[in-house]
């Protein structure tokens, strides 16, 4: 059995790997920041991790 610890961040434009004990889940999806979360990484200018395609 394998058990799944780390993830893509949910976001569509975010290249973020996040681990899901830290992810911000919402509607059962991992992010790695409220920026992603809430969808506004774009707007924002980024989720604020290096080298991620949000901004």
């Amino acid at each position: 059995m394998t058990t799944v610890t780390q993830m893509k961040c949910a976001c569509p434009h975010c290249l973020c790997i996040v681990s899901l004990s830290d992810a911000i889940i919402v509607d059962g999806k991992p992010y790695c920041s409220e920026a992603c979360a809430n969808g506004t990484c774009k707007e924002s200018g980024g989720c604020g991790h290096t080298g991620c395609g949000c901004a």
